[in-house]
């Protein structure tokens, strides 16, 4: 391969194609096992997570080898520490991750919003699942410390400011104590909000049913889009809970750009702007697409399923990362699938999305100012998801993969190309033939 071939080629993905596929080939069977038996109980959100989880574990062990990959940090091939040395660090690392989760606890009881609607069935999940996390995290720590590479990871660095009552502390030890805080407030406070959106996810998805081409084209894209959503929020679920080292998903770092919070953060509740109420709440008087439509017979089932493929869109972006997908995080660079057409496939698809289904401006009230006022307001809102793009790839950018992906969409992406098509018709077009 020449110097130019080898520039004309996409940048490895730091996640293949195949993890994502298995695990929605589980998420499927799951799922119409769930539609055939007519299963409908509280544990089903959780093991629609395990059936999406447990193929992409294996294919991630078995096929990819991921475990062996240099970003592990993982010393498979030497000679484990000793369990008594791996029992000194290991039990500072505990501390601090023991005080991490309690903060995390502590920020559960405190907000109101949490022991309220779908939160509080993700409050029972993790007091459910609390006495177990803590006794299996001390052999999965001792374990890991015998083999890392490098021992002195966040959970350890913050141990060590704790256990010194936070004074003579490696001042070296800060940043990773910062990125170990702020990794764990990313997971802390996503992971509720994904189990807080799965039981509403299930039961607008199981509404499907195959007469509904017939009968009710409006219900049958708006049950399709349910489950559309319902593969994202479950593969993102999986996704926070799945950030495990030894599968290479572990987090590297947590986006330190204070705009980067504060653009994510009014997008999820508490904290959201979009909510009937905000002050970006766009609905106000909306027809919505299926009335608009509604005496056209025509247009009106080609919008659903344009809708339906923009979900779609959306929930492949997320299946795209496996078990890696998270919010705010670098936990590897993606370059196949929807991220070999744009660096934001999730962004484009929903805000898309947001103008064909809300069609804001028709309004119920017929009033121009209404139109135009949804239409601001949801301009914004479009503006406030570029920004977010911009803090991530800000972020992104201190990778020097990153740098690559993002030069190569530059020169091949289809974006790129389309633009730079429409520049030389323009060229084309202002040349003035010579008499």
């Amino acid at each position: 391969m020449d110097d130019r071939q080898a520039s004309d080629a996409r940048p490895r993905s730091a996640v293949s194609t195949g993890v994502g596929l298995v695990g929605l080939a589980g998420f499927a069977l799951f799922y119409l096992a769930v539609r055939y038996w007519q299963l409908d109980a509280p544990w089903v959100p959780l093991a629609g997570l395990a059936a999406c989880a447990l193929p992409m574990v294996a294919w991630s062990l078995l096929v990819d080898r991921v475990h062996r990959n240099p970003t592990v940090g993982i010393a498979w091939d030497t000679a484990p520490r000793r369990w008594s040395d791996a029992l000194d660090t290991g039990l500072v690392k505990l501390a601090g991750l023991w005080t991490t989760w309690g903060l995390i606890a502590c920020v559960y009881a405190i907000g109101r919003w949490y022991w309220t609607d779908g939160y509080l069935y993700a409050m029972r999940v993790m007091a459910a699942a609390l006495v177990p996390l803590v006794l299996l995290s001390v052999p999965y720590v001792l374990w890991l410390d015998r083999r890392l590479v490098d021992r002195e990871d966040g959970a350890w660095a913050f141990g060590c400011w704790l256990l010194a009552g936070g004074r003579n502390v490696d001042p070296a030890l800060s940043p990773k104590i910062a990125n170990h805080l702020r990794s764990w407030a990313i997971k802390g406070f996503f992971t509720a909000f994904m189990f807080s959106a799965l039981p509403g996810n299930w039961g607008n998805a199981v509404t499907i049913e195959p007469s509904m081409i017939r009968d009710d084209v409006v219900a049958l894209a708006e049950g399709l889009i349910g489950l559309m959503f319902l593969i994202d929020v479950s593969m993102g679920t999986v996704g926070y809970l799945f950030t495990l080292r030894p599968l290479d998903a572990h987090i590297r770092s947590g986006n330190p750009f204070a705009q980067a919070w504060m653009a994510a953060l009014i997008c999820y509740p508490p904290f959201i702007l979009m909510n009937e109420g905000g002050p970006l709440y766009y609905g106000e008087g909306q027809l919505g697409w299926a009335r608009a439509l509604s005496d056209h017979p025509l247009l009106q089932p080609i919008m659903g399923f344009t809708l339906i493929f923009l979900t779609g869109a959306y929930a492949w972006a997320t299946v795209a990362f496996g078990l890696r997908f998270s919010n705010l995080t670098h936990r590897g660079i993606l370059t196949h699938g929807p991220y070999s057409i744009t660096k934001h496939p999730a962004y484009v698809a929903k805000n898309l999305f947001w103008w064909l289904s809300t069609l804001p401006m028709l309004t119920t009230t017929g009033l121009t100012s209404d139109a135009i006022r949804n239409c601001c307001i949801l301009g914004v809102i479009n503006g406030v998801y570029f920004w977010r793009a911009k803090t991530e790839e800000k972020h992104l950018s201190a990778d020097p993969a990153y740098v690559a992906y993002a030069d190569w969409m530059a020169q091949h992406g289809p974006v790129a190309k389309m633009l730079r098509a429409m520049r030389g018709m323009r060229r084309q077009a202002e040349v003035v033939p010579a008499e």
